[in-house]
């Protein structure tokens, strides 16, 4: 039994004991692998090639994780991490796959798509969703100019025009359009309260929360640091790093990637 605590020496199979470098019998080195050789605290996230999601309850407290350990792992109301409760998740929603030792998440053609928290400025263009606090919007470019007379010369009357680079549509449960926006400048920021476009009914909307942004006929959406961060639709696929946030339907998830 005791030979079975020490290294077997390989040539005359007599025990080393830890830390000697040759075998007392015979003279043999032991294994350099053998020398360094550590023991390594056992875990699922060892492989760094695997990650976990976090979903996140109310208060940024932390709920179930879910281990990414497949090659796939279909979101949903059915699948392998499956959210039957979330009316606003589709049954197939997303897939989260490895693609070269990355993580990448594809929106598999859901009903209400899937969101990636923004970090700083992201370029959007027209037709862009995104969300901040309770809200839903649009991205749309200014309609043309249709200030031409009808056959029989009679122009419509309006309210005066202001030149706009774009506006936002908000979009209300059910697709339904709510309001309009159109910006007076190069810029349209949204918040709670001393902004362009205010919701001080939205508890999870921040005073300044997020500015949409026109410059030579580009668009950028800025998060302001808020508390609740701005949420921006995906197209297809996108690979993911460690700290992102994802808006599944109504669940929101954090992505914690292995960095030892």
């Amino acid at each position: 039994m005791e030979q079975a605590r020490n290294y077997v020496c390989r040539s005359c199979s007599s025990g080393v004991p830890s830390g000697h470098k040759f075998c007392g019998r015979c003279g043999t080195a032991v294994p350099m692998e053998i020398l360094n050789a550590q023991t390594l605290f056992f875990g699922d996230m060892q492989n760094p090639a695997k990650a976990k999601l976090i979903l996140i309850r109310g208060e940024g407290m932390d709920g179930l994780s879910f281990h990414l350990k497949a090659e796939q792992h279909i979101v949903g109301r059915n699948g392998q991490l499956v959210f039957p409760d979330d009316p606003f998740v589709s049954p197939k929603h997303a897939n989260f796959f490895y693609r070269d030792g990355k993580l990448v998440v594809r929106d598999e053609g859901s009903l209400n798509g899937v969101y990636i928290r923004v970090r700083g400025t992201v370029d959007i263009v027209p037709s862009d969703t995104f969300l901040a606090g309770e809200q839903l919007f649009r991205l749309d470019s200014s309609p043309k100019p249709s200030d031409g007379a009808d056959p029989d010369g009679t122009y419509f009357y309006s309210s005066p025009k202001h030149p706009s680079p774009f506006r936002l549509t908000q979009i209300l449960q059910g697709g339904a359009v709510g309001m309009t926006v159109c910006a007076r400048g190069s810029s349209l920021q949204i918040g709670r309260e001393g902004g362009d476009l205010n919701f001080p009914g939205d508890l999870y909307m921040s005073g300044s929360h997020c500015r949409i942004e026109e410059s030579g006929g580009r668009f950028s959406l800025t998060d302001l640091n808020s508390r609740n961060g701005t949420y921006v639709r995906i197209k297809s696929e996108r690979e993911l790093g460690h700290g992102d946030y994802l808006f599944i339907g109504r669940k929101l998830l954090r992505v914690e990637l292995n960095t030892n």
